[in-house]
């Protein structure tokens, strides 16, 4: 029994799995923890009533999978057969053999690419309105992209935020009509048409963007005290191509329960989900792959 990945979805499958003697192998990849990692003060995730921070959170899931037996292997995958089984898994370092498999490989927020946003992630910068948008009540926060997941962000944080400006690099949005006649009718957000984000201002949290009008060559800058990145996501599935069935973004599709299109191969969390994205609902579906793992092995 193999977890590939060690998020809130790998981790809490091998916490089921290790706990019924199972004794899963969870090989890690480059992220302990998942995107948990990368985030500060986590608020919404139950039985925290005062918040835990996001490292500290996945340290204890790791803690408590290795209490029951789970093993974890700080490598990465490189390439799977699952044409036969038992299925391969090879790594950097090593080759294995499973009878059963979840992926739980999660999903990666797109970047800017700026320096400054890596230092201040979790300290204004976030790619999770629905995560950190609390924590900017009465702010001036601002939102880059285009599409329904900036829109859906920007109108959820005008619930905390004094104003939302969205910064988009084209002159028409790209989410839905009905997505934008809510946001072109909420008061408290504004637009930055043709604009892209150049730099991040502040030293210890966000105190301004600066943006580049790509019409006018016209740099501005922008007072916000917060600024969310929604321009997508990207599953980690490139080393799944060809083995099992993707969609039309990478992302895994799931036939039956958390079953992938090959019999024997699980999938959890966001490296399926894109509609949630939650450490919640990611470890939700790391419960539901790890039951669904036992009955596929006629353990339940």
């Amino acid at each position: 029994m193999i977890i590939l990945g060690a998020g809130p979805a790998g981790l809490t499958a091998a916490i089921y799995l290790a706990r019924d003697a199972l004794n899963p192998l969870v090989i890690t990849g480059d992220l302990l923890g998942g995107q948990l990692t990368l985030t500060s003060l986590v608020e919404n995730f139950p039985a925290f009533p005062e918040g835990i921070l996001g490292p500290e959170l996945m340290d204890l899931f790791k803690k408590q999978a290795e209490r029951f037996g789970a093993e974890l292997l700080y490598d990465r995958v490189t390439k799977v057969d699952f044409k036969s089984k038992p299925f391969k898994i090879f790594t950097e370092n090593s080759q294995f053999e499973a009878e059963a498999v979840v992926i739980a490989t999660g999903a990666s927020a797109k970047l800017l690419g700026l320096e400054a946003e890596r230092r201040l992630m979790g300290r204004g910068v976030s790619v999770c309105a629905t995560c950190d948008g609390a924590f900017f009540r009465g702010k001036d926060v601002a939102v880059v992209g285009g599409g329904d997941s900036a829109l859906e962000d920007a109108l959820f944080l005008t619930k905390f935020a004094n104003k939302v400006t969205i910064i988009h690099r084209r002159d028409k949005l790209r989410a839905s009509l009905a997505m934008q006649q809510r946001a072109f009718s909420n008061p408290k957000i504004s637009f930055k048409w043709n604009s892209v984000v150049k730099d991040i201002l502040g030293e210890k949290s966000v105190e301004g963007v600066v943006v580049n009008d790509l019409k006018t060559g016209k740099i501005d800058t922008i007072n916000v005290q917060g600024l969310f990145v929604a321009i997508g996501h990207e599953p980690a599935t490139e080393v799944f191509r060809g083995q099992i069935e993707l969609d039309e973004r990478g992302y895994v599709v799931l036939k039956e329960g958390s079953m992938t299109s090959v019999e024997g191969v699980f999938a959890a969390g966001d490296v399926h989900d894109h509609r949630y994205r939650q450490a919640i609902t990611a470890a939700g579906f790391g419960c539901m792959a790890a039951i669904d793992v036992e009955r596929y092995l006629g353990l339940r």
